[in-house]
């Protein structure tokens, strides 16, 4: 006899449980509404994609292709590989259906699950979902000021208070090599200082020191060259016509602050120019809430034409954890109105059909289990939380009547006639 296998989630995915489905929800709709009251439209990309996708959009160099990716090659021998982000499948969609064609910019939203194989903790699982918005085609700083509008309208309208936007620009890849390498012979004179994950990107990726997590290597980056002392002409009247727009922010929503964080780089190749995240102001929260940033380089890396987008990708888990330690949302769960409890063959026949006709009406109707005693339903009708019991036994059909009985509040059982317009006037009252 095989031995009997106990299955469990594997380790940094987790099931939405029903009780958990309602928040889920509520914060779902939020992302929807908000990315609609903006102009953008929904889309869907496939799960998995080819693996170049990611290597040349996402960049060799970055810990998400060397560490994180989960790829496989399939029996036609093609590696593919379970999308790490959002943002190359959304451009790559761009490309191949010739969204360019299309009135610019194109805006675009997505809710999605992505997979990286990363450190299980709290508010990061090896699937995580993801809200995110895309606007290709445009390259001035208002889409910026708007794709940062949009997250806060999101948060705020999630109940989520006490948040700043970290904010930075690295300017242009024309400009970023001399600071690349201003900054790799900042770190180098202090190499033996550094703690060995980041000695190992000191050459292949020195921008990604500024984000480091290691102790000794943030001390280091506190006098580091900053990316706004090497904008070009153009990127700086990018940054401060930007800025401009931010402050004008201000005034529609007055709780609006942001920081110039001279070390926000984020962990993806594709940026350029502005980048930023939001994080809770308040203690004992996460470090950050979700981010983005613009990657005007993308689509021509990808095999399309120079294009211009920005965008942002952020967790749902993350929001979920944040609204939870804030206690920023209450939820209205729609109660349930009914539970149909019957007993006898004729009368769990006459009750399926007269559900049908009550949620025809609006009524929501739970079938208590057949063959089950009058009790036992009762007790199920109780357990269920609904509003009232429509009891049905042979002697209610004989009769011609249902039994109406209230289960969260006092009040009389009544009977009434066995019709569905009677019952549905008796709970309404």
């Amino acid at each position: 006899m095989p031995e009997q296998q106990n299955y469990r989630a594997p380790r940094g995915v987790a099931d939405i449980l029903p009780d958990d489905q309602t928040l889920w929800t509520a914060v779902k709709s939020t992302a929807i509404y908000t990315a609609r009251q903006f102009g953008y439209q929904q889309i869907d990309t496939p799960v998995f994609e080819h693996t170049s996708l990611f290597r040349r959009g996402v960049g060799d160099e970055t810990d998400i292709v060397q560490k994180e990716m989960y790829s496989f090659e399939d029996l036609g021998g093609d590696s593919l590989t379970l999308r790490p982000e959002g943002t190359a499948p959304v451009c790559r969609s761009y490309i191949e259906h010739g969204m360019h064609n299309l009135p610019q910019p194109v805006r675009l939203f997505y809710i999605a699950p992505m997979f990286r194989y990363d450190r299980p903790q709290a508010g990061r699982f090896r699937q995580h979902h993801q809200f995110g918005c895309e606007a290709i085609g445009d390259p001035s700083p208002n889409i910026d000021a708007e794709i940062i509008e949009i997250g806060l309208r999101y948060i705020t309208a999630l109940g989520l208070s006490d948040v700043t936007v970290r904010i930075n620009s690295i300017g242009d890849p024309a400009t970023r090599t001399s600071y690349a390498d201003d900054l790799r012979n900042h770190y180098a004179k202090y190499a033996n200082d550094l703690p060995k994950v980041d000695r190992d990107r000191l050459n292949r990726a020195p921008l990604r020191l500024l984000d480091s997590k290691e102790p000794a290597t943030r001390k280091l980056s506190a006098d580091a060259p900053k990316s706004l002392d090497y904008l070009s002409d153009n990127a700086r009247n990018h940054w401060e016509a930007l800025l401009t727009l931010l402050d004008g922010m201000k005034i529609a929503y007055p709780n609006f602050n942001y920081h110039i964080d001279h070390t926000l780089v984020r962990g993806l190749d594709y940026y350029n120019r502005t980048v930023f995240e939001f994080e809770p102001s308040t203690e004992g929260s996460q470090t950050s809430l979700f981010g983005g940033g613009r990657y005007d380089p993308l689509i021509g890396i990808l095999g399309g034409n120079d294009t211009p987008g920005v965008g942002f990708g952020s967790g749902i888990e993350r929001i979920i954890l944040e609204i939870q330690r804030q206690e920023s949302l209450e939820i209205d769960v729609p109660p349930l109105n009914a539970v149909m409890v019957h007993v006898g063959d004729n009368a769990t026949n006459r009750a399926s059909s007269l559900a049908a006709e009550l949620r025809n009406q609006g009524i929501s109707v739970l079938m208590a289990p057949a063959g089950k005693s009058m009790r036992a339903q009762m007790r199920y009708a109780n357990r269920a939380n609904a509003n009232y019991a429509i009891i049905l036994g042979n002697r209610e059909i004989e009769q011609g009547v249902a039994a109406v009985k209230p289960l969260q509040f006092e009040g009389d059982q009544n009977l009434v006639t066995l019709d569905a317009q009677s019952i549905a006037k008796s709970i309404a009252e």
